[in-house]
């Protein structure tokens, strides 16, 4: 591996983590504000491609789109939430082709993903839907196929795969409008930006270095990777709690936490909070689930977080007595905010700092997880010196 390819990649893997994080923070920030539609159409807003700020252009949105009408200090999170995306999205195709260095082939493939995705998005404002769907699937299978045929190691080949992700969150985004907050699609869009997060992460640690000399932590690498995966589940079930408007479904204050409703085990509906399709055409905006669904989601997502807190509070003691103490006091740390957090949800009403940190704080955990993951990986496979 040359060098100067390899400062590279160190240093944009880690712009591109950083900002990930911070999209991450922003998009919950928009999602829990109340501002997912605030921009009716996609990608423009109000058919602008920043967001209505003269008197003119305000009556003009408003008849073009009278069942929305424009809300300044709404529309503007969701279109710089866009931006924001569209960078990350050139942060991670400048990281996928660095990565795909010398291999003209993966560099064709990539190069022609963007197109394909740029075209969709051209097909898409144009009223072209399935036209637009057809070429962000090829989009999304390109960086994809090239990853698996890449013979590099495997913190090269995710910045490969973290551009299939990014297309497919821009899809996920798209359909956030299309389908009116859909609650499968707005929990396939938090679980796309912690996926794309954890892959950026993933190869930031490893092209700086983390890893051991051998193989004598394989077995904590199992533990570990079960725990991403509980973590990863919990999430989407946090993801599916708030796009259904079910984080305060118990009630707020003491009532509210340790016990729902005043009860430990309230009667809840949960048949109806997990359907997981409704059909097209419906408003999820505000929710549309009785007051039982939405219980039933709640005592779920507590359910999941008492045994995500057993099992990962147990992985940090079995990392800090196999000597990588400061991975399990990071994992216990982020562990114990987060619960904090999604307590003080509850008792204090969904305020949207604690709501936002609460979101931050689980890429924060999935972040811990995904670093230990790469300490317990041998260091050689990162660095592709051989290559």
């Amino acid at each position: 591996m040359s060098l100067h390819v390899g400062k590279i990649l160190r240093w944009l893997s880690l712009l591109a983590a950083v900002f990930a994080f911070g999209l991450v923070m922003f998009g919950a920030f928009v999602r829990l504000s109340n501002a997912g539609l605030s921009c009716p159409d996609w990608p423009t807003c109000y058919g602008e491609a920043t967001w209505p700020q003269h008197a003119q252009a305000v009556a003009q949105a408003d008849a073009a789109f009278p069942q929305r009408p424009y809300e300044a200090h709404k529309a503007w999170r969701e279109q710089v939430h866009r931006m924001l995306a569209g960078t990350l999205g050139v942060l991670v195709l400048a990281l996928a082709l660095a990565a795909a260095w010398r291999r003209r082939w993966a560099v064709l493939a990539l190069a022609g993903s963007a197109a394909l995705a740029a075209v969709g998005v051209a097909m898409y404002m144009q009223g072209e839907h399935r036209w637009s769907s057809l070429f962000a699937v090829c989009a999304i299978a390109l960086p994809l196929a090239a990853a698996l045929a890449l013979k590099r190691p495997a913190a090269w080949r995710v910045c490969l795969v973290a551009l299939g992700v990014i297309v497919f969150q821009a899809m996920l985004g798209m359909w956030t409008v299309t389908l009116l907050l859909k609650p499968i699609v707005v929990t396939g869009h938090l679980l796309g930006g912690m996926t794309t997060f954890a892959l950026l992460g993933y190869a930031a640690v490893r092209f700086g270095g983390v890893g051991a000399v051998d193989d004598a932590l394989a077995g904590l690498r199992r533990l570990v990777v079960l725990g991403i995966v509980l973590l990863a589940c919990q999430i989407a079930l946090g993801g599916w709690t708030s796009s259904n408007y079910a984080a305060l479904a118990c009630g707020t204050g003491p009532a509210a936490f340790p016990q729902c409703l005043g009860q430990w085990w309230p009667p809840g509906d949960y048949r109806q909070g997990f359907i997981l399709w409704r059909g097209i055409g419906v408003n999820f905006e505000g929710g549309i689930l009785d007051g039982p669904a939405r219980t039933a989601i709640q005592m779920v997502h507590r359910l999941g977080a008492l045994a995500v807190f057993c099992y990962l509070g147990w992985l940090s003691l079995r990392l800090a007595r196999r000597g990588l103490r400061g991975y399990g006091l990071a994992i216990a740390a982020a562990l114990l905010c987060q619960v904090l957090l999604g307590i003080s949800n509850v008792h204090f009403g969904l305020p949207l700092p604690v709501a936002t940190a609460h979101n931050g704080m689980a890429a924060l955990l999935l972040f811990a997880l995904v670093a230990t993951l790469a300490r317990t990986q041998r260091r050689h496979d990162a660095a592709g010196a051989r290559r």
